[in-house]
């Protein structure tokens, strides 16, 4: 069948069977969500039906991360790693299909985020004569050419183009999926980055938005990964609990101007780096700090950004509740921070709405290239950084 044919059967078929990939800034694996969908917009009926986070070999994991979210890196290695993340994001999702009991023809759509290497909206790089911009490696073509599967992919450049930042993107598919009528809710998503999305229980689409936040997990993991050997993160906050907070730090590491820029904003490990940390750090001299008191007073730091910006919305809330999703929902200090601070909000996981916590970002994936398909962007109104449009790119494979 010619290939645009095939797009158009399938952009029709009353249920459509779509992948959303998620490979975030921890690097831990890529999260492959099989979702089924029957219609679009807020008509749409969405199932997840299987999920898992396919590990990276460390081997991976160290070639993304020596050209990620660093100013000069091997454009050679750039250019090898835009096809090597797709074609192992391939042969993982290969793995996934067969592990679930079903065939790659079975498949209408792959939605794939791809790997993030560098972020830099006007707000980082201060550079008048620049627009924003975003990268993210892991070319469709290739995606699509080894699964055998049509792929959509590059999703945050039409955001860019339409006036936005290019992150952060839940808005489109928190909106579609978890508004509900007559509750205030608030979907954070603690990943590397914190991030939450606002929808009010009037339902009203030009109140909503989604915005960075700060920190979520990339600071401590960075500093887990640098100091303790073996380690990738705190597991269950064990370092960061063996410590305490320093507040001469903390407050200083609270000082940036991101912290009050009105929303939505977005930002990156670009900002929130080791550099930050110990720029951090001496300008206080507190670098003699245990490093379980570093872990500690970062986990606090990650909390206050998260803590701050909820109470910024909290006066046009009632009863309103907090949905958690993303990494940093396990990390029982982190949560035993905010629960402190915030006694007035009611913090539940997106398990109780149906959709696993870790798979959520996979998920919203799927349903950007769902609507994609449909062609009918929400209408957000005229606000700068909430731009109604429909993302992806379309691959098409041989």
């Amino acid at each position: 069948m010619n290939q645009i044919a095939n797009l158009y059967q399938k952009s029709i078929k009353e249920e459509k069977l779509i992948i959303g990939l998620m490979s975030g800034t921890s690097m831990d694996g890529l999260d492959i969500a099989l979702c089924a969908f029957k219609g679009y917009g807020d008509k749409a009926q969405i199932k997840l039906l299987r999920f898992k986070t396919a590990d990276y070999t460390d081997t991976f994991r160290k070639q993304v991360k020596s050209i990620f979210s660093k100013r000069e890196v091997d454009l050679e290695m750039v250019c090898l790693m835009n096809e090597q993340v797709a074609i192992t994001h391939a042969k993982l999702i290969n793995e996934a299909i067969a592990e679930w009991g079903y065939t790659n023809n079975d498949i209408d759509f792959i939605a794939s985020h791809g790997q993030t290497i560098y972020h830099a909206p006007k707000s980082l790089h201060c550079r008048d004569e620049f627009p924003n911009a975003t990268l993210q490696i892991g070319d469709g073509d290739h995606i699509a050419v080894h699964t055998g599967i049509i792929t959509l992919s590059d999703f945050r450049q039409k955001h860019i183009a339409a006036g936005g930042e290019g992150a952060p993107l839940a808005v489109y598919g928190d909106y579609l999926i978890f508004s509900e009528r007559g509750e205030d809710r608030i979907m954070l998503n603690i990943g590397g980055i914190a991030n939450y999305t606002y929808l009010p229980g009037s339902l009203n689409a030009s109140k909503v938005f989604s915005t960075d936040v700060g920190p979520g997990n990339t600071l401590m993991d960075q500093y887990v990964q640098r100091y303790f050997e073996g380690l990738y993160y705190d597991k269950d906050a064990a370092i960061a609990q063996s410590g305490e907070v320093n507040e001469v730090l903390l407050n200083k590491l609270l000082e940036d101007s991101f912290f009050a820029a009105a929303f939505p904003k977005t930002t990156g490990p670009e900002l929130f780096s080791m550099k930050y940390l110990q720029e951090a750090q001496f300008s206080t001299k507190t670098e003699s700090l245990s490093r379980e008191d570093v872990m500690a007073t970062l986990c606090r730091f990650s909390a206050e950004g998260i803590i701050n910006a909820i109470k910024r919305v909290l006066g046009e809330m009632s009863n309103p509740v907090v949905y958690l999703s993303g990494g940093g929902m396990h990390n029982p200090l982190l949560l035993k921070f905010l629960k402190a601070a915030l006694p007035q909000i009611s913090f539940k996981s997106t398990s109780e709405l149906s959709i696993n916590p870790d798979a959520k970002e996979a998920v919203l994936f799927a349903l950007l290239a769902n609507e994609t398909i449909g062609g009918e962007p929400v209408n957000f109104g005229d606000r700068a950084g909430v731009p109604s449009v429909c993302m992806g790119k379309i691959s098409l494979p041989l």
